[in-house]
């Protein structure tokens, strides 16, 4: 890169720098870019870059391919209702074994001295009930998000430190349950009073066209996503992503954003480019320069 090309660099990513110092970002981790050794090293590096530039990171990561490797060499058989993992007594065992103990700390030991893993029993961050699906079938263990208790990760940030959050939770009593990430993710960005959730999928973001990525839509303020609705642009899986991050909005937080993460650096790219990275959603009052 010519000195001139990186001044230019530096010149574009000054403001957002100062937009975003002393501020929170919740990512959530998961998809390609969780089993990509590359992608996975390039991700952590960057979290690392964002905490020395005073960006205040909280990581939450599922695990949901360990956990069925796991569960295969255990000869237990994997089972989905709703989308969501039925979460018997055995399978809680293999997702706190594996979300709390080998994903976090293999993720806390890239960070370079930065990351502090913690799964969401801990200091009670996440305290729970059991979630029913919404045709009222049983998923077993798995959790609905209550109540988050950020003083854990408000101590943790404060020092400098980026807590790794695994999506186990708990409830009054001390039962453990699965929580989905996405949920578990909403859920903490809001009870931190976050600026911005960035959600990292393996979708380049919303597309006008679905099978044509050069059609992707870079930014949905709130009163859009009906239209599209309508239009049948925000169609299928979109569409729960999209009414999830919009509540985190309407909740409080000031933007939410889906970003690729098969794009390497595609946090620093969506936090300090003028072009950002994926699709994001903002309120037209709450949207910030």
């Amino acid at each position: 890169m010519k000195n001139e090309e990186m001044a230019l660099l530096f010149s574009e990513a000054t403001p957002y720098i100062q937009k975003y110092h002393g501020k929170t970002v919740v990512v959530k981790y998961g998809g390609n870019a969780m089993v990509n050794q590359t992608l996975k090293q390039a991700v952590m590096n960057d979290l690392v870059t964002l905490t020395l530039l005073g960006v205040r990171v909280v990581l939450v990561h599922g695990g949901g391919p360990a956990i069925d490797e796991m569960l295969q060499k255990l000869g237990q058989p994997s089972r989905f209702v709703g989308g969501l993992r039925y979460t018997d007594d055995n399978t809680m065992a293999v997702v706190q074994q594996v979300l709390a103990g080998q994903v976090n700390k293999d993720l806390v030991a890239l960070l370079k001295g930065r990351g502090v893993g913690l799964c969401g029993m801990d200091g009670h961050t996440l305290l729970c009930t059991r979630k029913a699906a919404p045709d009222g079938a049983d998923l077993g263990y798995v959790g609905e998000v209550k109540t988050v208790n950020t003083t854990l990760l408000t101590h943790l940030l404060a020092d400098g430190f980026i807590p790794v959050v695994a999506t186990v939770g708990m409830d009054a009593d001390g039962t453990a349950y699965n929580v989905n990430a996405d949920t578990a993710a909403a859920a903490i960005a809001v009870a931190l009073g976050a600026q911005k959730l960035i959600s990292m999928t393996d979708i380049a973001g919303l597309l006008r066209d679905k099978n044509d990525e050069s059609t992707l839509i870079h930014e949905v303020e709130l009163a859009e996503i009906e239209p599209l609705k309508a239009q049948g642009i925000i169609a299928g899986g979109m569409i729960p992503k999209l009414e999830g991050l919009a509540r985190v909005i309407r909740a409080g937080v000031k933007e939410a954003v889906i970003i690729d993460g098969r794009v390497p650096h595609a946090l620093l790219l969506e936090l300090f480019s003028d072009r950002g990275s994926g699709t994001l959603l903002y309120q037209k009052d709450g949207k910030e320069g």
